[in-house]
């Protein structure tokens, strides 16, 4: 099978690339060559900006493919460009949407692909539906071969699942109290990137697949407490945890607001079992211990990666005072 993938080398596609060239996958990464992350050993590199469609044109020549997944996709234009550049060159498309589309807060659990999608209080999340409904619309008007993926909350060693990076960990270190949104006891679901790999490789030219939308996440659910403690215990410490409102943080910081109150401040539990059907060896195996102790391990290794946000933690001292005054 001959794939392309748009990107390649991030969070999640990195993964996704190792496994492919594994099981034998003819693969090609179309970048820029500009990320952190060497491309997987076996993958071959083709030169090109996405966003500049000639460029594109060029580095493909008259390569045309069994598959082909974008995996920097975010708005309907850049798709609408990718189904004009791919719609004579591949007999499956991927898009790469997000679980942070479904209806939010959540009309039930756990949530399955025929949830809704209605997000009010993330553009991000509405461009992506916006990219789904345009997909499905070519796949109706035209049979243009697309496939959605809606991931959740995927990790690698690089990524905390918090907001701020390495900053919550530094504080905890120190004996800082952390921000914790809410009360901490929603519930959410983390994924290791390696667990998602093999829900999606197992999508890449399978028939079953076109004109159809699947969610792939793991099935551990933890609270935020508890993945703040688990994080926390990786780092070798015991965190104190300080409970702030969402909205109290949109208040102070309408960036970081927006992507809890549309996304993370809701419990958010998956049901796999669809794509579990096409893709049986689905059975995420990494829990976030492991994960956890894999990110710290990665930051621990070079001090250079410790980087520490001064406004973030200004931020945080700023919504615990608040906190601390409100209840003393």
């Amino acid at each position: 099978m001959k794939v392309l993938f748009i990107g390649g080398t991030g969070i999640i596609s990195s993964a996704c690339s190792e496994l492919a060239v594994q099981r034998g996958i003819e693969l090609y990464l179309l970048n820029r060559g500009q990320s952190v992350r060497l491309p997987a050993a076996g993958a071959r590199i083709l030169q090109g900006d996405i966003r500049q469609p000639e460029s594109v044109r060029a580095a493909l020549g008259e390569l045309s493919f069994d598959a082909v997944v974008d995996w920097v996709a975010y708005t309907p234009g850049q798709v609408q460009n990718d189904v004009e550049l791919f719609r004579s060159r591949t007999g499956q498309y991927i898009f790469i949407s997000s679980a942070s589309a479904y209806h939010t807060p959540p009309l039930f659990l756990p949530v399955t692909e025929s949830t809704p999608l209605h997000n009010p209080f993330w553009q991000y999340s509405r461009d992506k539906a916006a990219c789904e409904v345009l997909l499905r619309e070519a796949y109706r008007g035209e049979g243009f071969p697309a496939t959605v993926v809606r991931p959740s909350h995927t990790y690698d060693q690089t990524l905390f699942p918090f907001h701020g990076g390495y900053t919550s960990v530094a504080r905890m270190r120190v004996g800082k109290k952390v921000v914790v949104h809410g009360d901490g006891t929603s519930l959410w679901t983390l994924t290791h990137h390696r667990d998602f790999a093999v829900g999606l490789v197992g999508l890449l030219g399978n028939p079953h697949a076109v004109g159809d939308t699947f969610q792939i996440t793991s099935d551990e659910w933890l609270s935020w407490n508890q993945i703040y403690e688990i994080v926390a215990h990786a780092a070798g410490v015991e965190p104190q945890l300080v409970h702030v409102p969402s909205d109290l943080i949109a208040a102070y910081d309408p960036g970081w607001g927006a992507s809890l109150l549309g996304d993370k401040a809701h419990s958010m539990i998956f049901d796999n079992s669809k794509i579990r059907r096409l893709v049986p060896d689905f059975q995420p195996r990494i829990p976030f211990w492991q994960g956890a102790r894999e990110i710290i391990a990665w930051y621990d290794a070079d001090p250079v990666r410790q980087v520490a946000d001064p406004s973030f933690d200004v931020l945080q001292d700023r919504l615990i005072s608040a906190m601390q005054k409100a209840f003393p």
